[in-house]
This record gives C-alpha cells, sequence and structure tokens, in this order.
C-alpha cells in the first residue's frame, strides 16, 4: 500500500464497518442476476467483512456473494464475518487451498449465473458491479474486466510480465487480452472450456496464476476478453492485507511469464497461433 492511500483506506474501512448489519444491501437500484465469487487466505480473515460489505453495498445487487474457503478454516472464521451470512452472502468451504477456488466452484454451483470475481484486500465503489454489468448487457458473450493487461511478446517470445502493458487504449492484439482479477472480472455462462474444472492440471501449469488459467480457458472456448470501457473507480487496499500476495510473488518472480509457458507449451500455443482461436 501506497503512504498516500493509507488515510483513504481507514476512512473507508471505518464507514463500512459502521454500517449496521439490517442496512447492508437495503438501497439498491436494481437486482441483477449474477454471482459475485470470491475467495481468502487466513491472514485477511480479519478484515474480510470489508470487502464484503463494499459488495454488498453495491447500487445494482448481485444474485448472490459466496466467499468459498478451505475446509480446515471452519472453525476460524471471525464474529465479523459470520454475522454477515444470510441468504445474501453465503460462507461455502472447498477440499483446496488454490486461489482458482474463487472461480471453479461457482462455475458449477450457478451454472446459470455470469459469475464476477473479485479479491479479498481492497474496498470496492458502489457501481463496480453496476458498470459490469451495464457492458455485459452491451457485450453478452464476451469476458469483460475492469481493467486488463495485454500479453506482449517479442519475436514470439512472451515479455516478462512487467511489460504486460495495462490498457489504456484499444488493444494491439485483442486475443491477448487479459483481465485482472482484482479490479473484478465478469465471465458469462458457459464462457470458459470444461477444463477449466482439471484441477491436476492447472495445478501443474499455473498453480498461482488463476488469472491466466482463466484467460487459457477462455481462448480455448473461442471467447474474447475485453476491458470495460465505462468510468471505474479503483479498488481501495485494506490496511495490512498486503504482506501476503500472490501478484508480488509472480511479479517479483516473473512467475507468470513461466506459468504462461507452461500453459502454452502444454496447447502447443505460440503467438500466431492464440490469433488464430477466437
Amino acid at each position: 500500500m501506497k503512504l498516500n492511500e493509507m488515510p483513504l483506506s481507514i476512512k473507508y474501512s471505518l464507514k463500512m464497518r459502521m454500517i449496521h448489519k439490517r442496512d447492508l444491501g437495503a438501497n439498491f437500484e436494481k437486482k441483477i442476476p449474477v454471482v459475485v465469487s470470491l475467495t481468502s487466505i487466513p491472514s485477511r480473515l480479519r478484515t474480510l467483512d470489508i470487502t464484503i460489505r463494499s459488495m454488498m453495498q453495491q447500487s445494482f445487487q448481485p444474485e448472490k456473494i459466496v466467499l468459498w474457503l478451505k475446509e480446515d478454516l471452519k472453525a476460524s472464521i471471525p464474529k465479523r464475518l459470520q454475522k454477515l451470512q444470510g441468504d445474501f452472502f453465503e460462507i461455502r468451504y472447498s477440499p483446496y487451498g488454490f486461489s482458482h477456488r474463487k472461480l471453479i466452484h461457482s462455475l458449477t454451483d450457478f451454472p446459470k449465473f455470469p459469475v464476477i470475481t473479485c479479491d479479498d484486500d481492497v474496498i470496492y465503489d458502489k457501481d463496480t458491479v453496476k458498470q459490469l454489468y451495464l457492458t455485459h448487457l452491451e457485450h453478452p458473450d464476451v469476458v469483460i474486466g475492469n481493467r486488463c493487461r495485454e500479453i506482449t511478446y517479442h519475436n514470439d517470445e512472451v515479455l516478462s510480465y512487467s511489460k504486460w502493458s495495462f490498457l489504456k487504449n484499444e488493444a494491439t492484439h485483442k486475443e491477448l487480452v487479459m483481465p485482472v482479477g482484482a479490479f473484478c472480472v465478469l465471465y458469462p455462462v458457459n464462457s470458459l472450456d470444461s477444463e477449466v474444472q482439471n484441477v491436476d492440471l492447472f495445478m501443474k501449469l499455473a498453480p498461482r496464476a488463476d488469472d491466466l488459467w482463466f484467460k487459457a480457458m477462455a481462448l480455448r472456448n473461442g471467447v474474447l476478453s475485453i476491458q470495460n470501457h465505462r468510468d471505474i473507480k479503483f479498488p481501495i487496499p485494506i490496511l495490512g492485507t498486503q504482506f501476503i500476495a500472490l501478484k508480488k510473488e509472480n511479479k517479483g518472480q516473473d512467475k507468470n511469464r513461466v506459468q504462461w509457458n507452461n500453459i502454452q507449451k502444454y496447447y502447443d500455443w505460440n503467438k500466431e497461433r492464440i490469433l488464430k482461436l477466437v
């Protein structure tokens, strides 16, 4: 977290926690047929209620918010998180510990609903879901990310992840647009190849890069990803949640590039072949 983000983080964390449970989700513009799905790790459970509250306060209210936790955490749920449970927000449990569970289980349990994934360490603006859903109505058959990078190559060699630029304008190659999970991603019904559920395979190829795995599964299914063209307010990091983060390890050790290369090798892809998949 940047120093200048700390006052804002403290302000909005307090604001979220001051909302009485009976008032959470009480005022919304519209109920929409989507499911919001996320996962978390033990070190973030104490602040996770803040993220959940920000999702419960969305102006476009999802059908359900589902948190997937590893089974061995059942006895470790903080009271602040426990008391939020009900018909709207639910904690479900998984035998797995990998981050991919934030999507794969919800794809199975809610097959008729688009799924929006989010992160567990930020506070989302009240219009985050609304902006994604409105774009989904315009482009119902593509994966939509509020913020995306473009997978970048040089002479058919994939570059370091740090050189996968965030999109500011139209992507050079629309097939290489990769939604970044932290900013929320909407996956339409049946947008991912069925192999998305192949646990043994993604643990071999991309065990710590769920965004890359989901991108590959969209490509295998002939589905493009796009960046939301609407004005999106970036989520606010929650103080004290950034010490353990996959993004630090993947970016610092360039593991995203390694894992994307794993995927390419397995499926016999290169840049040219990827550009012909969709």
